[in-house]
């Protein structure tokens, strides 16, 4: 191919990049607004009392303390946290999305070397995939919100020398719980999607277990490595914000949402704001490995499920 056609190449996939970046904007704006419009629709439509079928109520109530308007919520975020505080509601809950998020970080990490090595283990031994996979799966079934508890107990107990166990860490440790599997899961199928072809090549060629792993098998996981590590992200903020709430850990978003929740008979609209924090920072922890698909990007070539 010519310089002039590789150019040309290169200007038509980076022009395809930005239409499907303005395309993906576009719609999410969409699906936003299309929410809210849905939301006071409803409310002006709806009956005060909500839809009840067979004496169970299948929609909610309608009244201002159950559905507050959208941008009485919006403007309940300007205002201050309570009359004697000058703090605006939106610093209290900013404040409080990144002490959870600083926590449900800790809790990823250790869940990509836990995943990652499950991954790494069942690939090399066909035996440990057979007995370690069915219990990372069963895992998973366990209540979190009786495991939380638990977890905060035995941590109490733990002491190594100067280093004494911590409330945030049992909370990272929930959130790394939830964070592992889709990783463990995530990456042992990106390590076994490379061709039985190309695998035979490498063993025709002498090349070593580490070699291939390095060489072929990594690059193969990386779209399935990249989408289970998403997931992992949004799943560690979901342990994170969960363990806050069993654990009565104060500070996170979580502990503020039971509190403001409990205040919601005489101001409704302010137990959303900390709901809306936790929406975005699933969405912040989700997107944030945007930036790893970045450096990788040369192997992201089609992104697959989880």
């Amino acid at each position: 191919m010519s310089a002039a056609g590789m150019l040309r190449t290169v200007r038509g996939r980076a022009r395809t990049r930005r239409t499907t970046t303005a395309s993906t904007w576009l719609w999410g704006t969409l699906g936003v607004l299309a929410l809210i419009g849905l939301w006071e629709a409803y409310k002006l439509l709806g009956p005060d009392d909500g839809v009840v079928v067979a004496g169970a109520r299948v929609l909610p109530r309608t009244t201002d303390l159950a559905m507050p308007h959208t941008w009485d919520m919006v403007t309940r975020l300007l205002d201050p946290v309570t009359r004697a505080a000058e703090e605006p509601l939106w610093e209290a809950v900013v404040a409080a999305a990144l002490f959870t998020l600083g926590i449900a970080a800790a809790g990823w990490a250790v869940g990509v070397v836990v995943g990652v090595g499950l991954a790494l283990v069942m690939l090399r031994w066909r035996i440990a995939e057979w007995g370690l996979l069915p219990w990372v799966v069963l895992s998973q079934t366990v209540p979190l919100i009786a495991f939380a508890p638990v977890v905060r107990s035995w941590g109490a107990s733990f002491r190594i020398g100067p280093l004494v166990w911590q409330d945030w860490m049992s909370v990272a440790l929930i959130a790394s719980y939830l964070a592992f599997f889709p990783i463990a899961v995530g990456a042992l199928r990106g390590l076994q999607s490379p061709e039985r072809l190309h695998l035979e090549l490498m063993h025709t060629y002498g090349v070593g277990w580490w070699t291939t792993l390095h060489r072929l098998r990594l690059p193969a996981s990386v779209p399935y490595l990249l989408a289970a590590l998403r997931l992992g992200a949004a799943n560690a903020v979901i342990g994170a914000v969960v363990a806050e709430v069993s654990t009565g850990l104060q500070g996170g978003i979580g502990r503020i949402i039971i509190q403001y929740a409990g205040q919601a008979s005489g101001d409704p609209a302010k137990a959303w704001g900390p709901i809306f924090g936790a929406v975005v920072l699933g969405l912040v922890a989700a997107g944030s490995v945007a930036l790893l698909g970045l450096v990788l990007r040369d192997y992201r070539r089609v992104e697959v499920g989880a």
